[in-house]
């Protein structure tokens, strides 16, 4: 515990002017990021009596090492650092939200040639129209089923669109008229995107314009005697209708507007968000999130809207915002919302009327939702802390372990050996820490001897993090300890594996390796753990435990000990042990089954220098199949497009001196196997019979 004395700026150093501040702690991470109108008068706060301040500050004040500010010209502009600074740093004394979901969005890709409807999760794209966001996918899919029969537009993937418009047939929407059919020039490229332009209208509320449009149309068809057209166009009307019947309307004037509730207690606040366009709800989202930080519901209502508005422009910031509390002071953010949209932003209290009997629904669904999420963490967090504690019994470990890591080899017959390390933290898994290993000392199967270097090679990078930080080092006479290695430059190899040290030390960003685990688990039994715990050994970390997970009987094995740790079958410990090591064990063969997938599909071409992949398709589709590529002159290769006569030398070179010894012949039939069209194995033809696959061989 630090002694916020201790890095206390000098009095007169601060400035009296707007600016954000960060502090770090001993290791130079970031741990908390704040704004304010004056540094000077702000961060004299925090240097007071520790009595006198909230638990939470004083927590972060007596974590912190040290303090740094920036200063800027106005509130508005420390408002977007902030902003920047806590999306880059993570501070963990920061109110970060939490999404209880990912939503799925209504999306119209307007940045294509030909305009397509899709659902779309996760960050959004430039160029495209988003509606939303929707509790469920299928209710997207219900409401697009039904605007279809209006606005026919395009719903298919690429590769769809792509094949429909080689072959010169639509897909099955273009027959019974839910889709325009550009892909067959039904309809150009300029009508398709005014129906896309219609879709998003209808979708942004402006509803009784069609609706007026499609009753006129309607009413000339049954006076000109068309009543098949009448009868088609009474059944659009009816779609339409049906669509907006799913949202009611909830505000008048077709009113665009969202609202945003907050429910909090000590601990934690739950943020509901209703969005409305057209006067009807078109979207709903919820966050949570702990209180690491003394803050109130204007701060909290200030968080949100940094973090619902901070990568949005234009006609996604809505012309109205309604709060339960305005931030202090309001005027930057209102003005840096203003900026967001490019017009004014009105953000208020409704005090009476729907607006304010809106808030009051939006209000009961945070307090629900406030309700549900501790219900949920409670029942969590007790089973998690259960578990953990029997862990520390069961391996007479000092404390609870916190942070977990266990490590699994896969390879198929002692090939693509790789290796991963997944963690979880507090009983959870933690997947942006997972790592994963190509095996480089040796080649052949022995998971010993991989354990070994992988964890070598894991705990090497965590000394290189604690010397650069000075943690390691005793003075200016400390040494590196035996066998580590020399720092490197910071890089992500081929392989997919971080290779040196990552950011510099003044970064304030989470480094990679950089955070030690209370205990190793790794996939095996006393061999596996002898292994590891001979790494550590070797690197001088004596201060980690290592415990093996066996598959036959689920035993626990522990360095040195003749005897399993046998923990009851219905034990949350053994449990949760279990969970870690499948994880590990899933997350390895994933990466080997990539790397075996990816040597499969090699090919001699591959070998030829500046053949790219469209080349490649170029060749295969000429010739028909890499057989008969082989059998081709070199006349005949130069007629593909693109292929030179240098070219062409070059790959009949590398064609011959891959070409099969013999041909793959069927012992039962005697028949000699033909290659299929357009495929390629591993030496350039079918794959051999003695190729190592699903049938031949166990993935470890």
């Amino acid at each position: 515990m630090a002694d916020p004395s201790s890095y206390r700026p000098k009095p007169g150093e601060i400035p009296d002017s707007p600016g954000v501040y960060r502090f770090r702690d001993e290791h130079r991470r970031v741990i908390y990021v704040g704004k304010a109108k004056s540094l000077r008068q702000r961060l004299a706060n925090y240097f007071q009596d520790l009595a006198g301040l909230h638990p939470r500050t004083r927590s972060m004040v007596t974590t912190a090492a040290s303090v740094e500010w920036t200063v800027v010209s106005t509130e508005v502009e420390a408002l977007q650092l902030e902003y920047s600074w806590i999306k880059e740093y993570d501070p963990r004394f920061n109110v970060k939200y939490r999404d209880d979901k990912s939503y799925p969005y209504l999306a119209v890709t307007m940045n294509e040639e030909y305009p397509r409807v899709q659902v779309m999760r996760g960050h959004k794209k430039k160029g495209v129209r988003y509606f939303g966001p929707y509790a469920h996918a299928w209710a997207i899919r219900d409401t697009v089923d039904l605007l279809l029969r209006v606005f026919p537009v395009r719903t298919c993937s690429a590769g769809v669109f792509k094949n429909a418009a080689r072959t010169g047939r639509p897909c099955l929407l273009g027959y019974i008229g839910k889709c325009s059919a550009p892909c067959v020039d039904r309809v150009s490229a300029e009508e398709h995107r005014e129906l896309a332009d219609e879709f998003c209208d209808f979708m942004t509320g402006r509803t009784n314009t069609y609706i007026r449009r499609l009753e006129k149309q309607m009413a000339e068809a049954a006076d000109e005697m068309e009543y098949e057209r009448a009868a088609r166009l009474r059944d659009d009307i009816g779609a339409l209708k049906k669509a907006m019947e799913k949202n009611a309307v909830v505000l008048a004037d077709a009113t665009d507007a969202d609202l945003i509730a907050v429910a909090e207690d000590e601990l934690e606040a739950a943020v509901q968000i209703f969005h409305v366009r057209g006067g009807r709800v078109r979207g709903q989202r919820g966050w949570v999130t702990d209180k690491v930080e003394e803050i109130t519901t204007g701060a909290l209502v200030e968080h949100a809207l940094q973090q619902l508005y901070g990568e949005e422009t234009g006609d996604a910031v809505p012309k109205e915002v309604l709060v339960p509390a305005l931030p202090d002071p309001v005027e930057p953010v209102q003005e840096w919302l203003a900026g967001r949209r490019g017009s004014g932003v009105s953000l208020r209290i409704p005090q009476r009327g729907d607006k304010k009997a809106l808030m009051e629904t939006v209000e009961r669904n945070a307090q629900q939702a406030l309700v549900l999420h501790k219900t949920k963490r409670a029942s969590d967090l007790t089973t998690r802390s259960r578990a953990l504690e029997e862990i520390a019994d069961a391996l007479d470990l000092d404390s609870a372990p916190l942070r977990i890591e266990c490590y699994d080899i896969s390879h198929l017959q002692g090939d693509d050996v790789v290796a991963s390390m997944v963690v979880f933290e507090d009983g959870l898994a933690r997947k942006s820490e997972y790592r994963r290993f190509q095996i480089k000392g040796f080649a052949g199967q022995d998971d010993v001897r991989s354990m070994h270097e992988v964890i070598t090679r894991r705990f090497r990078r965590y000394l290189a993090e604690k010397e650069k930080t000075g943690e390691w080092t005793d003075g200016e006479n400390a040494e590196t300890p035996e066998n580590a290695e020399t720092p490197e430059t910071p890089e992500i190899d081929r392989n997919g594996e971080i290779v040196g040290t990552g950011p510099t030390e003044d970064d304030g960003r989470p480094k990679k390796f950089a955070y030690p685990p209370q205990l190793v688990v790794v996939d095996g039994g006393a061999p596996q753990v002898a292994a590891a715990r001979r790494a550590l050994d070797e690197l001088g970390i004596d201060d980690i435990a290592v415990c093996g997970l066996a598959k036959r009987l689920e035993e626990v094995w522990l360095p040195g000990d003749d005897d399993p740790v046998v923990l009851p079958r219905t034990s949350e410990g053994l449990y949760l042990l279990q969970r870690v090591r499948d994880e590990a064990h899933r997350f390895a063969i994933t990466y080997q089954r990539a790397k075996r997938s990816k040597r499969f599909r090699s090919s001699p071409l591959d070998d030829v220098p500046g053949l790219g992949d469209t080349r490649k398709q170029a060749l295969l589709k000429h010739f028909g199949s890499l057989k008969k590529l082989r059998s081709a002159t070199i006349d005949q290769i130069c007629e593909v497009p693109g292929i030179g006569r240098k070219t062409a030398e070059t790959i009949a070179v590398a064609l011959a001196r891959s070409a099969p010894a013999a041909p793959a012949v069927n012992t039962a039939t005697g028949e000699i196997m033909e290659e299929e069209p357009g495929t390629m194995g591993s030496s350039g033809g079918p794959v051999a019979a003695g190729a190592p696959d699903e049938r031949r061989g166990q993935e470890t």
